[in-house]
């Protein structure tokens, strides 16, 4: 049975994925899903951004969705990123995904290419006319170098059922209120930019996509819950409790520095990536210690 779209909101890390000797470590992989749900997510998006999914073979990426797909068993929704910058490999990955059970879609807008916003929206609506399943852009520009206009997001939900929201990761905060006055507030906007959860949830996003849930789960799903119920200074008191974590996530390309931290507390066993990406260098594991001891997430004098 499809899960309740409504069910589909609220913290939704965009799970790493964990490499041992070059390959994809599943074993470590289920037990980043199994911490998930113990620490209360309300979701977990498989090949995101934090999973380098630039660096995985079509064939892996859809094992990913598999695997993950298989251990959830339907506890929380399996949310797949299934965009590429060709329709046609997006096709293979989405085509998969809902063969899989995938509970939603999530496709970024095609990168490099920089298409004008006709093409995006015949692209987006050629990979998701088959399908039943529900899809949501993805929305990066800083990775993607294209905008998505809210006149898009119009005609897309004009045309396409299934289109059910976004993705934002872009600091444009009024395009959240912009889009929600053009398509209505049911529409699902997943805040893809740490440092302002707390800002767009404010104003309606109905959740998180963020990478800082592989370190610190509990405390995005509480900040989410916290809006929910109208705790708007419980929100404010996670938001900052979080603020130099948030950052920290950037202090290199992700997953670069979530991945030393997530190896640092012992989340995976390796922090190993597949080139062109690269661990973190010597003076940047430093600075993210202390992040994590300023956070109490490490001894501080484990940080020194």
């Amino acid at each position: 049975m499809p899960m309740p779209l409504d069910r589909i909101r609220g913290s939704i890390p965009p799970l790493l994925t964990p490499f041992r000797g070059g390959e994809i470590d599943y074993e470590t992989y289920g037990r980043l899903i199994e911490l998930q749900i113990a620490e209360g997510s309300h979701g977990i998006l498989v090949n995101g951004t934090t999973s380098e999914p630039a660096s995985l073979t079509v064939e892996e990426r859809n094992r990913i969705v598999t695997f993950a797909i298989e251990k959830v068993r339907g506890r929380v929704p399996v949310v797949a990123a299934t965009g590429s910058q060709s329709l046609a490999e997006t096709r293979v990955l989405t085509d998969h995904a809902v063969a899989a059970g995938a509970d939603a879609l999530l496709i970024v807008t095609p990168y490099y290419s920089r298409p004008p916003q006709r093409g995006m929206i015949q692209y987006y609506l050629e990979c998701t006319r088959h399908h039943a399943v529900p899809w949501m852009i993805y929305h990066i520009p800083g990775r993607a170098a294209i905008n998505v206009t809210v006149d898009t997001v119009k005609e897309l939900k004009d045309k396409s059922p299934t289109f059910v929201g976004m993705k934002h990761a872009s600091p444009d905060l009024d395009f959240v209120s912009e889009c929600f006055a053009a398509v209505g507030q049911d529409f699902r906007i997943f805040v893809g930019l740490e440092d302002l959860s707390f800002p767009m949830m404010a104003v309606g996003a109905c959740g998180l996509m963020n990478a800082v849930g592989n370190l610190r789960p509990g405390v995005l799903s509480e900040m989410c819950e916290a809006v929910w119920r109208g705790d708007l200074r419980r929100g404010q008191e996670l938001h900052h409790r979080l603020h130099e974590l948030n950052k920290a996530v950037f202090y290199d390309t992700n997953p670069i520095p979530m991945k030393y931290m997530a190896k640092r507390l012992g989340i995976i066993p390796a922090n190993e990536h597949r080139l062109p990406m690269a661990p973190a260098t010597p003076e940047l594991e430093k600075r993210l210690d202390g992040v994590l001891a300023r956070a109490g997430l490490l001894a501080k004098e484990a940080a020194e």
